[in-house]
């Protein structure tokens, strides 16, 4: 996880809770690098005693479809403790824009005939092939522009020099908030507590579409059961407590503090999930 992104906050915030909780140090490190794949590497190599924790969130089942080698498996190789949070990604342009709705966005898209520029936050990213989806779905092309991460693409759309992007929502919410940016949709199956007034993609075009990043510890497979069990307890009361749950959600984030096996159920959903999607996007890395 890169310093200062949400993964980095979110790891510390529980580090922090943990430690009295536990009775012992609890240490954030980041490891940076690969889009993520140093973290997950040295997290499923690590001795299963309980000691060790990665704050993994979507790219741990995107990447192996990504690259072309990878030195772990996200489902044989990690033991999902809990998911923390879930926030979808957003549609957003330009308050500018000709699009005021998804329905515009989608007449306007077609007008340009695959010429309208429409961002992420890098390819391959949860942003990424979630406009892909869309665009897939939908019926309609476009000129994606990958960025290195969320903030510098916000940047650009609340500037004018990109027309659109997908972008996942606490990125982006200050700047909605603001009216510096326009949302036209979320990506998820219900709409955001964060942005009450703004569609889904599914109510407003495409019934079913469901898309969202998500956020949780994990640990190395073959960490025993009790380890993980009284792990998933206490980060369980942590993401409970109003101080957390109230900071996450202003963000833009769900609180969802989902227990081990429905966790594990949805990274494996996910590792399933998104190899076709990658490959109709061509979203390979090296």
């Amino acid at each position: 996880m890169a310093p200062g992104g949400s993964l980095d906050i979110l790891g510390r915030v529980l580090a922090r809770q943990l430690a009295p909780r536990l009775g012992q140090p609890v240490v954030a490190e980041n490891h940076p690098g690969a889009g993520s794949n140093l973290a997950f590497e040295l997290t499923a190599r690590a001795r299963p005693d309980g000691h060790t924790l990665v704050v993994g969130s979507d790219p741990l089942t995107i990447n192996p479809a990504l690259y072309p080698r990878i030195a772990f498996d996200p489902v044989r190789d990690f033991a999902p403790v809990i998911e923390a949070v879930r926030a979808p990604q957003v549609l957003v342009v330009n308050p500018r824009s000709p699009a005021r709705d998804l329905a515009g966005f989608v007449a306007w898209a077609r007008e340009a005939e695959g010429k309208l520029s429409v961002a992420s936050q890098g390819n391959g990213s949860i942003g990424h092939l979630a406009g892909a989806l869309f665009g897939q779905e939908a019926g309609i092309a476009y000129t994606h522009v990958p960025y290195r991460g969320g903030g510098p693409a916000v940047v650009d759309v609340v500037a004018g020099h990109v027309e659109a992007l997908f972008v996942t929502l606490p990125a982006a919410i200050e700047h909605i908030r603001a009216g510096r940016l326009r949302a036209l949709a979320v990506t998820s199956a219900q709409r955001s507590g964060a942005l009450p007034d703004v569609p889904t993609v599914a109510e407003a075009l495409l019934p079913g579409f469901d898309v969202v990043t998500w956020q949780g510890i994990l640990a190395p497979a073959g960490t025993p059961p009790a380890a993980i069990a009284r792990l998933a307890g206490e980060l369980a009361a942590i993401l409970a407590l109003p101080e957390v749950a109230g900071d996450l959600e202003r963000q833009g984030f769900t609180v969802t503090a989902t227990g081990p096996d429905r966790f594990a159920a949805h990274v494996r959903a996910e590792a399933a999930r998104w190899p076709e999607v990658v490959r109709r996007a061509n979203a390979r890395l090296e």
